[in-house]
């Protein structure tokens, strides 16, 4: 029965070395996605700001509308 037990509570602790790390790879990637996402959103931004559209005429393209309103 000991030795049950023992074995019991290694795997709990084996559990939760798991579950901390997949928390903090959760986080990372969570992290590396806010990143990913604010440098497309810059990107963005610049290529319009560059651009030779009209604010209309971006938001036509973006919502698959042809037609100006």
């Amino acid at each position: 029965m000991k030795s049950l037990d023992e074995k019991i509570e290694k795997q709990q602790e084996v559990l939760a070395k798991s579950k901390e790390r997949y928390e903090k790879d959760k986080a990372e990637l969570a992290q590396l996605l806010k990143a990913r996402n604010e440098f497309r959103k810059n990107e963005l931004m610049d290529a319009i700001v560059k651009s030779d559209k009209s604010f209309d005429e971006i938001m036509a393209f973006i919502s698959g509308s042809s037609r100006k309103e």
